[in-house]
């Protein structure tokens, strides 16, 4: 059916006469006659009855009226969701986050993203560095916000913040009255280490850290996640080496120092499948460049990487 005349057809139900329906939709009358006809014709019964003065709708003219009013309806809404979502102004993006970003910079990108576009729903799904380079192979989620990407070309990748090391002590450790300590400090010190396996940024930073300055380091228990490992600093089984965002945690019985030649600091990027970048990852990123540079501004020793506004391969990234 063809919607023009459909148009047409609802407007003339309207005016109940054919030059002031002509008139408002912009035709000569002959035409608005032969696009009524027409449509009478596809559908096979009279949708007017005509006399010298007015038009009367038939009985079929009734029900098609209420009924194409609602199709012209849904069209426009259809048209205005598909605009929407083909511009980014709307649609859905599957996220995958890994749970520190949560002590602050998660929090931030979502409330700077959703500012700027209400209209997408958000799919948030907690997981490792490692579950998400699984997740965007496979298409399970649209963009990752992780610590770094081992090297796999596959994947594109925006540093967005670099966040530095510091030393969690237990509060009754010699080291807790300290302003700062020196890697070779923790030379026969119980550590807490981040698992190789879940968590290789981590892991590869602080055992290069540990060779420079010459320390065997003495590992008495591995955790994945910051929160657990400040908690069992707390209790007392070892030293860790955590990103700076562990002073958003609650940390009773475990205090944080400065470290004098701390690891390389932790990245911070928004990644997604290189050569093939959703339409709602520009945004995304820019949300996450705009919250990164918040949180820098507060908390010193946090920078946000100048960028180059292009996808970086991370081939070119050692973990």
């Amino acid at each position: 059916m063809d919607l023009l005349r459909l148009k047409s057809f609802l407007v003339l139900a309207e005016c109940l006469h054919f030059g002031r329906a002509a008139a408002r939709l912009g035709i000569a009358q002959p035409h608005l006659s032969r696009r009524i006809r027409e449509l009478e014709a596809e559908i096979g019964v009279s949708l007017f009855t005509r006399t010298q003065r007015r038009v009367e709708p038939t009985a079929a003219g009734i029900t098609l009226r209420l009924r194409a009013t609602r199709i012209l309806e849904e069209v426009e809404r259809a048209k205005m969701e598909a605009r929407q979502i083909g511009t980014g102004a709307a649609g859905r993006l599957r996220i995958g986050f890994i749970h520190s970003s949560t002590y602050g910079m998660l929090p931030a990108i979502i409330r700077s993203f959703r500012a700027k576009r209400p209209a997408v729903v958000l799919d948030l799904v907690e997981m490792t560095m490692v579950e998400q380079i699984r997740a965007l192979r496979s298409g399970d989620i649209d963009i990752g916000l992780l610590r770094s990407l081992p090297d796999c070309p596959d994947i594109a990748f925006e540093t967005v913040m670099r966040e530095p090391f510091r030393l969690a002590v237990p509060s009754d450790h010699g080291f807790a009255r300290r302003k700062a300590v020196a890697m070779r400090d923790l030379s026969g010190e119980p550590l807490v280490l981040f698992p190789r396996e879940t968590s290789p940024l981590f892991h590869a930073r602080i055992t290069a850290a540990c060779e420079r300055a010459a320390v065997t380091p003495v590992i008495v228990q591995e955790a994945t996640q910051i929160h657990t490992v400040m908690g069992l600093v707390a209790a007392g089984i070892g030293l860790a080496l955590v990103p700076a965002s562990a002073e958003r945690l609650p940390r009773a019985g475990a205090v944080l120092i400065d470290l004098v030649d701390p690891p390389e600091p932790a990245d911070v990027s928004v990644a997604w499948p290189n050569g093939r970048m959703p339409l709602l990852v520009p945004p995304f990123l820019a949300a996450a460049l705009e919250a990164a540079e918040g949180l820098a501004e507060g908390s010193p020793g946090k920078s946000r990487p100048r960028s180059t506004g292009r996808a970086k391969s991370t081939s070119s990234v050692s973990p």
